[in-house]
């Protein structure tokens, strides 16, 4: 897959109180996207990236709104599968 160019992430009320309910806050999504590990295309034109963020990793769905724009659809700690890639 291609690289991906995250300029910016979009917040809104939804998304910031579902990430929550991960135990996921917006600053460690945003850690995540400056220190991709990986990422591969997910369903619906959604991207699911995996970085890190202090000492764990996390996945992230992203969906892309305008080139370099990117709507948090979730985010969550990466599960053994994802961690190993």
């Amino acid at each position: 897959m291609t690289e991906i160019k995250i300029e910016q992430i979009v917040w809104d009320e939804w998304n910031v109180k579902h990430i929550n309910k991960h135990n996921v806050t917006q600053e460690e999504v945003e850690e995540v996207v400056t220190t991709i590990i990986t990422h591969k295309k997910g369903y619906s034109g959604r991207v699911l990236l995996i970085g890190r963020t202090g000492t764990r990793i996390v996945s992230v769905v992203v969906k892309r709104d305008r080139t370099g724009i990117y709507y948090v659809v979730t985010a969550r700690d990466a599960d053994e599968k994802e961690k190993s890639q």
